[in-house]
């Protein structure tokens, strides 16, 4: 029977992760805070990762399989100092930020990366997972890196994608504000197409983990057609957006998957690596539907980490 570890295990992504090694019939240890519960069938051993000792029972085991997701580099750093020799195999969970140059399209696993973070530097996601890598890469050929991008999917705690499921199907007859898309692209990975990926992996090293790219528009016009609105599109200019403090991507008060216009490469990236690895995708079209179900039982104006409220939204079309 397969030994796996999940230093983690009870969030979006880790909690998935751990249900399909159950599936495959393997026993899963969870490491995490026990603020939510581990998935029925695994072990949950409460802990701290900022807690010097807390590998110090994990150490007497040997493990088929260690997955961390952490984006601090400390915690990665000790968790290797402590199980590496321990480990068969480790998976880490990085992200497609640790690149640098987000404007050449159909940049591979070679892209230059964002210097490591050091102790003591201010925290930057992509500097953090970068040093995180360096520290999973001296396992060698026991250490998958995988580098997803924007993961999409029900119960999405970033409600980038989600906040456009949920704009069209709260508008039904009435006009929702687009960014501009000409020329712009999307690209997303499945969740549950990551998970699978995870657990079923043998490749090594780095490998992008994402979706095909598509044209924003036709991204947009899907969730549109599967949200069932029926109401008008309202295109803003750029500059107009930027003028009235519309954000970029993500967070409040955005326009999510919008990205300045130089960043060209941001979501264009290969995922040949992925595909060549065994890597699925399942059709965008699926996601979308299944995000739209989401958003609704979840609640279409619900408080949300990204987008705008309606409210803003109406603001904003009575300014045009």
């Amino acid at each position: 029977m397969t030994d796996v570890l999940i230093l983690g295990g009870t969030g979006w992504l880790s909690e998935r992760i751990a249900r399909r090694w159950l599936d495959a019939g393997a026993t899963v240890t969870c490491l995490a805070r026990g603020g939510r519960p581990a998935p029925d069938g695994a072990v949950l051993v409460p802990g701290d990762r900022e807690d010097p000792g807390v590998y110090a029972d994990l150490v007497q085991r040997e493990w088929d399989h260690v997955i961390d997701i952490s984006s601090r580099a400390s915690q990665v750093e000790a968790a290797v100092d402590a199980l590496g020799d321990r480990a068969a195999r480790w998976t880490y969970v990085s992200s497609m930020s640790v690149y640098s140059d987000d404007a050449t399209a159909g940049a591979d696993e070679s892209a230059p990366r964002h210097p490591p973070a050091r102790p003591g530097d201010e925290y930057e996601y992509g500097a953090q997972k970068a040093a995180a890598e360096d520290a999973v890469g001296t396992l060698g050929d026991r250490a998958l890196i995988v580098r997803p991008g924007l993961i999409v999917g029900p119960g999405d705690p970033s409600d980038r994608f989600g906040y456009w499921a949920a704009a069209f199907a709260r508008a039904g007859a009435e006009p929702v504000l687009l960014p501009p898309f000409e020329g712009r692209s999307a690209q997303v990975i499945d969740v549950d197409d990551l998970a699978d990926f995870i657990v079923a992996a043998t490749a090594t090293g780095p490998v992008n983990a994402i979706g095909d790219e598509h044209p924003l528009g036709d991204v947009l016009q899907a969730i549109r057609t599967a949200a069932g609105h029926t109401g008008e599109t309202v295109v803003a200019e750029e500059a107009w957006l930027v003028a009235r403090g519309v954000e970029y991507w993500a967070g409040p008060r955005s326009l999510p998957l919008w990205l300045p216009p130089e960043m060209t490469g941001f979501m264009t990236r290969s995922n040949t690596a992925y595909r060549h690895a065994g890597g699925r995708l399942r059709p965008l079209t699926d996601t979308i539907h299944a995000v739209v179900a989401d958003e609704r039982v979840r609640g279409l104006d619900r408080d949300r980490r990204a987008g705008l409220t309606r409210a803003e939204e109406w603001a904003l079309l009575a300014d045009r």
